[in-house]
């Protein structure tokens, strides 16, 4: 009693203000915590689906690899035209490519996009190029006109070089 009568109001409001100030401090220091928790899990989710988006790239070119070893008749590690054009008539091949979301309606076209300049499709070719000619057309037709620009480029290194060739 003697405590409440001696005392100033000043301190009451002192000390209201201290407690609102510890509670707020405490409110801050449990969010900060739930905080840190969250961007954990979430950081962890995030690799978690990194490991997954590589083990589904690791699985298709596993699945791309065996239809290669499975259309390359001969076993020399290349698929000529025939042998490409013989694995697109497998009605299993085209659903496939059809669920992969790879357009290939016209087989010789798409052996042009993924063959090199021997004519040969080689493992390698095949598991990079399938996944640059997924989704619509446009994704073909952009591998085609890069195609088309590399020999564009080729020819005219040629034609530059019988003309120096003449000049000399």
């Amino acid at each position: 009693r003697t405590l409440v009568e001696d005392v100033s109001t000043f301190y009451a409001f002192f000390f209201s203000l201290y407690i609102v100030g510890v509670v707020f401090a405490l409110f801050r220091i449990i969010t900060a915590l739930f905080l840190r928790d969250t961007l954990a899990a979430a950081a962890a989710d995030a690799e978690v689906a990194m490991v997954e988006k590589t083990k589904q790239k690791q699985t298709y070119a596993k699945r791309i690899m065996h239809f290669f070893e499975a259309a390359d008749q001969t076993g020399d590690g290349k698929l000529t035209k025939e042998e490409f054009v013989s694995m697109l008539d497998d009605p299993e091949v085209k659903t496939w490519f059809s669920i992969m979301d790879v357009d290939v309606h016209e087989s010789t076209d798409f052996f042009d996009l993924l063959a090199s300049s021997d004519g040969h499709v080689s493992g390698e070719d095949f598991v990079n190029g399938i996944p640059r000619l997924k989704g619509q057309a446009r994704s073909q037709d952009v591998v085609a006109v890069r195609l088309l620009s590399r020999h564009i480029q080729q020819g005219v290194e040629e034609i530059c070089n019988m003309m120096k060739a003449h000049m000399r």
